[in-house]
């Protein structure tokens, strides 16, 4: 059990049957009353954020999340499955679990799977990926030293901005935190 006096960001818990990843917390100790815990907590499941405020004696169970390694394999349907890297058996996930990280693995690419009590609930991809180029107008000639982007297409649908030098064909580096481009890369 933990307290929510001893909250602190990135820590899981339990309240109300549902899984919260605390996002942001504050002690507050006004001049008059009770002291009290403001907090923003995230549903690891649904993804709602909520703000909701805390006796700091108030007691919740701690959630353990698991987090495995694991290979994109394909998918069939709305069914997405992934691969164990030391048991190789397969996990099936649907589309609402995977959706998010869609727009950055192709198949045959680590992912980070995360479990609850030994069921599968989100999936995470890498910080960064390398991913080809498959939609994006040529850049006008003199047009390249500026810090001017062009919208660009990459080969799993993701829409991004780049600088006006990347073309159709080249592998860009995407940093899968805020989505937006950092390097092209040779392969």
């Amino acid at each position: 059990m933990i307290l929510a006096g001893d909250f602190r960001k990135g820590m899981t818990f339990v309240m109300d049957g549902n899984i919260y990843v605390i996002v942001d917390f504050q002690h507050v100790k006004p001049g008059k009353g009770a002291a009290f815990v403001r907090t923003k907590i995230r549903n690891i499941v649904t993804g709602a954020v909520l703000e909701k405020t805390f006796n700091p004696s108030e007691k919740f169970e701690k959630a353990v999340i698991e987090s495995k390694d694991m290979t994109y394999s394909y998918a069939d349907g709305d069914i997405y499955y992934f691969m164990d890297q030391e048991t190789f058996d397969l996990v099936p996930l649907n589309k609402s679990q995977v959706e998010d990280a869609l727009m950055f693995i192709t198949e045959n690419m680590p992912a980070t799977i995360k479990f609850y009590k030994g069921a599968a609930f989100s999936v995470e991809a890498p910080n960064f990926v390398e991913l080809l180029v498959t939609v994006c107008e040529p850049g006008a000639v003199g047009n390249t030293a500026t810090n001017v982007t062009k919208p660009a297409t990459v080969e799993t649908g993701y829409e991004l901005m780049v600088p006006m030098f990347v073309n159709e064909g080249d592998y860009i580096r995407i940093d899968t935190r805020n989505g937006e481009y950092m390097e092209r890369v040779k392969k």
